[in-house]
C-alpha cells in the first residue's frame, strides 16, 4: 500500500474508532455525574420544587468550604469553577429562570466534582441542608447526592474519616431512591466495616424502594457478604465483575449471623432454597434474640413458599408446645403460623393481637384461626373485660355470638376500636339491634353516633337524615370515621341531614373527603366557589371536577400555572379545548400540570396535552425529533412518548437514548394506551441503541432492565434470540406485565413451552416466577404441577391478583382446597382407626371449606351444595349470600336450604333476609314480592346478577314492605335503590322528583341495567338536563351508564368534545345499532379509553370510515398510514448497525496490513 493510502486508512480507522468509542461512552452515561444530577433535579421539578432562594444557596455553598480559595481576596470572587456557579450550571439546564451569577462552563463541573470528591468540607454541606425543607432543598440535595455516590464509589473511599463517611452515605439517599434501578452502581468490593454502614442505610430505605431496587439490594449485599466472608462470588463466570475470584459452592453457609443483620427486611426476597444456606443454631438464635422480628418489621408480604420454609427451620428448635411462647418474636411469619391446640389464654389473647397485622383475604388460615381464638376468649364470666381484650378481633366473633352480648358491654368496647373495622352483614344487623332496639328510627345524639365508628355503616337512613349539622361538623375527625365504610346511599342520607341547616358553600368547606365526593353536582353549581383555592387540596370525583373546571373557568379565565398543581385533582375535568388554547410560554406548566395529575386524567386528556407540546416544540423546527437533545427529552414526560408518530420515534437520535431509557425503565405502563404502536417503535428504539444495531443475542440482563415496562412488548423471536439466562430473566421478568399485545400471545407461550419444558415438570420456583401471566390468560395455557403441595399456596395468589381472570385456575383452587380437607379427613380416620359410617371421598360443603372458598364457592355443583348441613348453611349464610354469580340450579338448592333454615318465606325476618343476601335470587318471582326488603339495605345486593323481572319483584316488595311509592322517593332513597330503580315501570318513572333525581344522579350513574331499563330512564333524565344536543361535559360525565337509554338519534345529537367524557363502563352496554349511530367525527373524539372498551358485537356494526375512527380514537394515529418498526431484531442500517459491522472488519484489514 502506498504510504499516502496507509496515512488515510489509518485517519479512517481511528475516525471509525472514535465513532464506537462515542457510543459506549453515550452508552455508560447513566454514571455520569452531571447526567445523574439532571436526572435528580428534574425529579424535584416533577414534584413542582421552585428553585432554591439564592441566600440559602450561599449559605449551604459558602466559599470557606472550598480549599485553596480565601473569601477575602477579590481576585477569586468571580472564579467559574466554585461548586455554587457548577450548581447553577447545571440548575439552569433543568430549571431556566435564575439571576446573573456567574456559570461555570460546561467543561469545568467535572474538574469541580473532581474537586468537590476530594475536599473535606463536603460533609458540612449536607449538615447545613437538614434544617431546611424538603422544597428548598431539593435541588441541592440533587447535587450533593450525585457528589457522595461518586465519591463513595471511586477506588479509595475507603481512606475516608469514618464520621465523614456515615454524614457522605447519609447524602447519597436521593440517588438510591430516584435513579432508575440500573442507574444505581453500588461499590463493587467493600470493606466489612463499610458494607455494615451501607446496609444500615439501605436497611432504613426499605419502605421508600421500589420492587426492582428491593431485588438489586440483595444480590448486592449477598456478593458483599460472600466475598468478604469466604473469599466467592455469587457472580456467573460471563460477568465481567466476578473476575478471577472462585464460584461460591452451594455448600457454603453464607447465611450467618452478620448476613441476616446486614440483609435485614431484604431477608424477605431470599428464596426458599437460599435459607439452607444457614446454620440451623445461627437462624434460631437470630430468632430467639428478637433480632428476627425487628429485621422484617417493614415488611408487608412474603412468598408464602419462602415464609413457610423458614418458619420451618425456625421451629426445628423445638415442640409445638415449647415454640408458642416465642410467637411474638415471629414478625410477618405469623401470619403464617399455625399454633398448637392447647394454647393457654394469655398465648391466645397474645396471638389474636399479634394477627391483627395479618389481611384475612391475603391468608387462607387467618380469619378461621381468628375466628376459633375469639370464641375461645369469650367466656361469659367477665364479657366486658373480655371484649377489650379482643381488640380488632371483636370482628371475627359471628353474628349469634354479638347478639348475645349485652348492649352496654358491646357498645362500650366497640367505641374503643378502629373506625376501618369489616363486618359482615350479619355482624352488621346484631349490632343494629343492639344500638336502635325496636325503634327503628329513634334519635342518637352526637356522641353515641361518633362512638360507634364503623358501625355507624349500618344505621338505618332515617336516623342519619335527622342529626344535627352544627354539632357534627364542629367534630370533623369524628364525621370521618363514622361515614367511612358508608355505602353511597347512608352518605346521602347523612348529607340530607347535614344540608337542613347548612349551605353548601360550609359544607364544602368542612365536610370530610368520603362525604365530600359523594356532594351532588347540583348542591356544588349552588355553592359560591368563584376561585381555583377554594378546591385545592380536596379529593375531588370526575363529575365533580368537571363541573368546578366549568363554573370557575367562567369567573376566572383559565391558565396552566405552577398554582394548578395544588388543584391536581380539578384538572380532572380539563378538556382537550382548554389544554390546545395553551399559549406557548404557558406550555411548560401545562406540561408539568398534566404530568403531576396524570395518574387521575383520562389518556385522552394526556395525549392532547402531549400533542400540544410536540406541536409547540415542532413550531419552526420540523426536524426537532431528529436533533433533540438531552433536555429536551428530559423534558418530556414518559406518559407523552408513547403518542409520538412510531416514525418519530425510530428518528430519536442515539445522543438522547440513555435519558429515553431511563425514563423507559420507570414507565407506568397504564398512562397510556396500550395498543399505541409508539410503544412497540419506543422498544425497538431502544433496542437498536443497547445492541447498537446487532440482535437481541448480545443483550445482557442489565440491557433488559432498562427497557421496563416497554419489555413486555418485545415479539418472542427476538426473546428468542437471547441468550439462555437473559431470556430466562426476561420471561420471568414479562409474567408481571400488564399488558401484552395480542397478536404475541400465542407466540410467547410456545416460547416458554419450548424454553422451559412440560408445565407438569415445572420446579416451585419456575412456577412461582411464570404463574402471574398464566393466569391473565382466561384458560390457563400450561398444564401446571397441581398435585405439588406448593401449589394451593401459589393459587391463592389468584385471590389478591387483579389482572387474574383464569377461572380454570380458580377452579382449580377449589379442587385443591376441597382435595386436601378429604385427605386430612381420611388421614384422621386412618390415625384414629374410626370408620364414623359417613360417606367417604364425597365432596360436602362444610363450614371450614365455605369460609375459605368465598367467591370460588361458585364450583359447587348443585348436587353437593344439597349435602350441606343446615347448621352448616346458618354459620356459612353471609359467605355464600356474597357471592354473586351462581347458577340457576345452585340458586334453587340454597333457596330450598334457606326456607329449612329461617322457616316458611312467610314468617322470613328483615335480618334473615339480609343475611341471605345474592340467594335471594334464588326465589321465584312471586317468593321475591312477599319478602321483606329493606330499603337501606339494597346496595348490598345489587351487585348480585339480577335480571329485568326480579328487579321489578324486589321493588314491588321494598315499595309494600317500606309503604313507599315512587313519588315519595328522596335524593336518598333512589341513590338506596341503586340498580332496582330499572325495576320501575314507565309510569313510575314519571313519578319521580326530577329535583331529587338530579340531586342523586351522579351517586346512581354507575349501576347496570338492561338497555330496556336504562330506556325506561331516558324519560327522567331529558326532563332533568334537556336534550342531548345541549349536554356539556358535566352533564355526560354525571349521567355515566345513564347515556345508555339514548337511541342512535340521540346520540348523533351529542356534541363531539363532550362524548370522551362518557363513563367508561357505559360503552359495552350501548346497542350495536345505537353506536352505529355516531359519526366519523363523534367516534374520533371517543378518547383512547372509550375506544377500547368497544366490544366485537359493536365493532361488527360498524362501516370501514367508522372502524378507522375508533382506532384513531383509540391509537391517535390512523393506521392505514403508519409503518410499523422493524421486529425481527436484526441490524439495521444506522451508524451504529454500520459501526457493528465495521468494527471486526476493520481490525482484520488492520492485522492483514500489518503482516
Amino acid at each position: 500500500m502506498a504510504p499516502k493510502g496507509r496515512t488515510f486508512f489509518l485517519i479512517f480507522f481511528v475516525a471509525c474508532a472514535a465513532l464506537a468509542v462515542e457510543h459506549d461512552r453515550t452508552q455508560g452515561k447513566k454514571q455520569d455525574f452531571k447526567y445523574m444530577t439532571k436526572t435528580l433535579m428534574k425529579k424535584c421539578q416533577d414534584k413542582g420544587y421552585p428553585r432554591p432562594q439564592m441566600g440559602l444557596l450561599k449559605t449551604v455553598f459558602a466559599r470557606s468550604d472550598v480549599p485553596g480559595k480565601d473569601e477575602d481576596k477579590d481576585e477569586d470572587k468571580d472564579q467559574p469553577d466554585t461548586p455554587l456557579t457548577s450548581f447553577m450550571n447545571i440548575l439552569d439546564s433543568v430549571v431556566p429562570g435564575g439571576g446573573s451569577l456567574s456559570r461555570a462552563h460546561p467543561g469545568d463541573v467535572d474538574k469541580m466534582k473532581e474537586e468537590m470528591m476530594n475536599f473535606s468540607n463536603l460533609p458540612s454541606m449536607i449538615k447545613k441542608m437538614r434544617n431546611s425543607s424538603e422544597a428548598s432543598a431539593c435541588y441541592m440535595k440533587a447535587f450533593v447526592a450525585s457528589l457522595c455516590w461518586k465519591a463513595l464509589t471511586k477506588k479509595g473511599s475507603n481512606n475516608t474519616d469514618s464520621d465523614d463517611y456515615d454524614t457522605l452515605l447519609s447524602g447519597t439517599k436521593p440517588v438510591v431512591l430516584d435513579m432508575p434501578s440500573t442507574g444505581v452502581n453500588f461499590p463493587e468490593k467493600l470493606a466489612k466495616k463499610d458494607v455494615k454502614k451501607w446496609a444500615k442505610m439501605l436497611r432504613e430505605m426499605y419502605v421508600d424502594m421500589r420492587e426492582e431496587k428491593r431485588a438489586k439490594v440483595l444480590g448486592w449485599e449477598k456478593e458483599q457478604i460472600t466475598q468478604n466472608y469466604f473469599g466467592c462470588t455469587t457472580m456467573p463466570k460471563s460477568d465481567s465483575k466476578s473476575g478471577e475470584m472462585q464460584r461460591c459452592k452451594s455448600s457454603v453457609k453464607w447465611l450467618n449471623s452478620d448476613a441476616l443483620m446486614t440483609l435485614g427486611p431484604f431477608l424477605s426476597y431470599l428464596k426458599a432454597a437460599d435459607l439452607d444456606s444457614s446454620p440451623k443454631e445461627v437462624l434460631q438464635e437470630f430468632f430467639k434474640s428478637g433480632k428476627l422480628k425487628e429485621a422484617l418489621g417493614p415488611v408487608r408480604r412474603m412468598v408464602p413458599r419462602f415464609a413457610k420454609r423458614l418458619l420451618q427451620r425456625l421451629q426445628e428448635c423445638c415442640r409445638k408446645e415449647e415454640f408458642a411462647p416465642h410467637m411474638e418474636k415471629l414478625g410477618m411469619l405469623v401470619c403464617y403460623y399455625n399454633p398448637p391446640q392447647n394454647l393457654t389464654r394469655n398465648l391466645s389473647k397474645k396471638l389474636l393481637s399479634l394477627l391483627e397485622r395479618c389481611d384475612d383475604d391475603s391468608y387462607p388460615r387467618i380469619k378461621k384461626l381468628k375466628k376459633y381464638l375469639a370464641n375461645s376468649m369469650i367466656s361469659n364470666v367477665n364479657i366486658s373485660q373480655e371484649l377489650q381484650e379482643l381488640g380488632k378481633s371483636i370482628t371475627s366473633l359471628p353474628a349469634t355470638t354479638l347478639s348475645k352480648i349485652p348492649s352496654a358491654d358491646l357498645l362500650k368496647a366497640i367505641r374503643k376500636y378502629r373506625p376501618d373495622y369489616k363486618w359482615t352483614r350479619g355482624q352488621k344487623r346484631a349490632l343494629l339491634r343492639k344500638i336502635v332496639g325496636s325503634k327503628k328510627c329513634k334519635d342518637i345524639s352526637r356522641e353515641e353516633l361518633v362512638g360507634l365508628g364503623s358501625v355507624a355503616s349500618c344505621l338505618p337512613n332515617c336516623i342519619l337524615k335527622h342529626v344535627r349539622a352544627s354539632e357534627l361538623l364542629n367534630d370533623i375527625e369524628g364525621l370521618r370515621n363514622i361515614s367511612k365504610r358508608m355505602n353511597k346511599g347512608r352518605m346521602k342520607a347523612l348529607l340530607q341531614g347535614l344540608y337542613k341547616n347548612t349551605g353548601p358553600s360550609e359544607l364544602v368547606k368542612k365536610l370530610p373527603e368520603n362525604l365530600l365526593r359523594c356532594m351532588s353536582l347540583k348542591s356544588l353549581q349552588e355553592a359560591n366557589i368563584t376561585s381555583w383555592d377554594q378546591v385545592g387540596g380536596k379529593n375531588w370525583t370526575r363529575e365533580q371536577a368537571t363541573l368546578l373546571m366549568q363554573k370557575i373557568s367562567k369567573t376566572i379565565k383559565f391558565k396552566f400555572s405552577n398554582r394548578m398543581r395544588k388543584i391536581s385533582t380539578v384538572l380532572q375535568g380539563v378538556t382537550c379545548k382548554m389544554i390546545e388554547k395553551t399559549s406557548d410560554n404557558d406550555v411548560p406548566d401545562m406540561v408539568r400540570s398534566i404530568t403531576s395529575a396524570s395518574r387521575l386524567l383520562s389518556k385522552m386528556q394526556v395525549r392532547c396535552a402531549a400533542r400540544r407540546l410536540f406541536a409547540r416544540r415542532l413550531k419552526g423546527r420540523p426536524d426537532f425529533f431528529q436533533t433533540i437533545t438531552e433536555e429536551e427529552m428530559r423534558d418530556i414526560p414518559m406518559n407523552f412518548l408513547p403518542y409520538m408518530q412510531p416514525e418519530e420515534v425510530m428518528k430519536l437520535p442515539d445522543s438522547v437514548c440513555s435519558v429515553l431509557l431511563d425514563k423507559m425503565e420507570e414507565a407506568d405502563p397504564s398512562s397510556s394506551s396500550a395498543g399505541l404502536p409508539s410503544r412497540l417503535a419506543l422498544t425497538q428504539r431502544a433496542l437498536r441503541f443497547l445492541t447498537k444495531g446487532s440482535s437481541t443475542s448480545s443483550l445482557a440482563i442489565e440491557d433488559v432492565e432498562r427497557l421496563g415496562p416497554f419489555l413486555c412488548y418485545l415479539p418472542p423471536p427476538q426473546l428468542q434470540l437471547m441468550d439462555s439466562g437473559v431470556r430466562n430473566y426476561s420471561l420471568e421478568t414479562m409474567a408481571s406485565c400488564k399488558h401484552i399485545p395480542e397478536k404475541h400471545k400465542a407466540d410467547l407461550i410456545q416460547l416458554i413451552k419450548k424454553n422451559y419444558g412440560p408445565g407438569s415438570t415445572w420446579s416451585a420456583e419456575t412456577t412461582e416466577a411464570l404463574f402471574p401471566l398464566l393466569a391473565s390468560y382466561d384458560d390457563c395455557p400450561v398444564d401446571l404441577p397441581f398435585d405439588k403441595p406448593w401449589m394451593k399456596d401459589l393459587l391463592y395468589y389468584l385471590n389478591e391478583c387483579q389482572s387474574c381472570k383464569s377461572k380454570t385456575l380458580r377452579k382449580k383452587l377449589f379442587d385443591t382446597i376441597v382435595d386436601n380437607k378429604l385427605d386430612a379427613a381420611r388421614r384422621k380416620r386412618t390415625v384414629s382407626g374410626r370408620n364414623d359410617g359417613s360417606t367417604t371421598g364425597v365432596k360436602v360443603p362444610t363450614t371450614e371449606l365455605i369460609e375459605e372458598l368465598k367467591s370460588n364457592n361458585v364450583f359447587w355443583e348443585a348436587a353437593q351444595l344439597k349435602l350441606m348441613s343446615r347448621e352448616t348453611f346458618t354459620e356459612t349464610v353471609d359467605t355464600l349470600g356474597d357471592v354473586p354469580d351462581f347458577r340457576a340450579d345452585q340458586l334453587s338448592v340454597l333457596s330450598q336450604k334457606a326456607i329449612e333454615a329461617f322457616g316458611p318465606l312467610s314468617q322470613m325476618t328483615e335480618d334473615e333476609v339480609v343475611q341471605l343476601g345474592c340467594i335471594t335470587r334464588g326465589f321465584s318471582n312471586k317468593d321475591l314480592q312477599a319478602l321483606p326488603f329493606s330499603l337501606d339495605t339494597l346496595e348490598d345486593i345489587a351487585d348480585c346478577d339480577w335480571d329485568d323481572i326480579q328487579m321489578e319483584a324486589v321493588w314491588r316488595a321494598v315499595a309494600k314492605y317500606n309503604n313507599q311509592t315512587a313519588q315519595q322517593l328522596g335524593e336518598a332513597e333512589i341513590v338506596s335503590l341503586n340498580r332496582f330503580i330499572c325495576g320501575f315501570s314507565s309510569s313510575e318513572i314519571k313519578q319521580i322528583s326530577v329535583d331529587a333525581f338530579k340531586e342523586a344522579v351522579d351517586s346512581i350513574n354507575d349501576i347496570q341495567c338492561s338497555f330496556t331499563g336504562f330506556q325506561k330512564l331516558k324519560t327522567l333524565v331529558m326532563a332533568a338536563f334537556g336534550p342531548p344536543r345541549s349536554w356539556t361535559e358535566t352533564i355526560v360525565s354525571g349521567l355515566g351508564n345513564l347515556i345508555v337509554g339514548l337511541n342512535a338519534t340521540d346520540l348523533s345529537e351529542l356534541d363531539p368534545p363532550v362524548l370522551s367524557f362518557l363513563k367508561i363502563s357505559s360503552i359495552p352496554s350501548i346497542t350495536p345499532k345505537n353506536l352505529k349511530g355516531l359519526s366519523v367525527i363523534q367516534l374520533k373524539a371517543f378518547g383512547p379509553d372509550n375506544a377500547a372498551m368497544v366490544t366485537k358485537e359493536q365493532l361488527a356494526a360498524l362501516n370501514n370510515d367508522q372502524l378507522s375512527a375508533l382506532e384513531n380514537a383509540k391509537n391517535g394515529i390512523d393506521m392505514r398510514n403508519t409503518a410499523q418498526p422493524p421486529e425481527s431484531g436484526g441490524p439495521s442500517l444506522t451508524m451504529e448497525g454500520i459501526m457493528s459491522f465495521m468494527k471486526p472488519v476493520l481490525f482484520l484489514l488492520m492485522g492483514i496490513l500489518l503482516l
